[in-house]
């Protein structure tokens, strides 16, 4: 049986990023924005496309280990039904989506041949 790895702080910096659709758009880009303002962490571009490794439509927040403990459990109490990547950034592409990844709610599997 498969575990969900719950956020650690254990880097320096961050990248979250919101999974959504068309019928959750609205949703996550309220979830990001509330994000921005109240910790003060930069929201990205809400791609209504594949993404990178993403597997679904997402949004990038970017943040430090300064924040962490405040954002990740505010996102965990906000995201009303949606998955967040949450990894790493150390500069191995491939560790960051694989050994420092992840999930606020259900995993979703990415697309890692970029990084191989």
């Amino acid at each position: 049986m498969n575990t969900v790895k719950r956020p650690v702080n254990n880097h320096k910096a961050y990248h979250a990023h919101v999974y959504f659709d068309e019928s959750t758009l609205a949703l996550a880009k309220q979830i990001c924005q509330q994000a921005g303002d109240i910790h003060k962490v930069k929201v990205g571009r809400f791609h209504e496309k594949l993404v990178g490794p993403h597997p679904k439509w997402s949004c990038q927040i970017a943040f430090t280990a300064n924040v962490f403990d405040t954002l990740i459990p505010w996102l965990e109490a906000n995201r009303q039904g949606l998955s967040i990547f949450v990894h790493g950034l150390t500069g191995d592409d491939l560790k960051d989506h694989t050994e420092y990844a992840y999930w606020l709610g259900e995993a979703e599997e990415l697309n890692l041949a970029m990084f191989r």
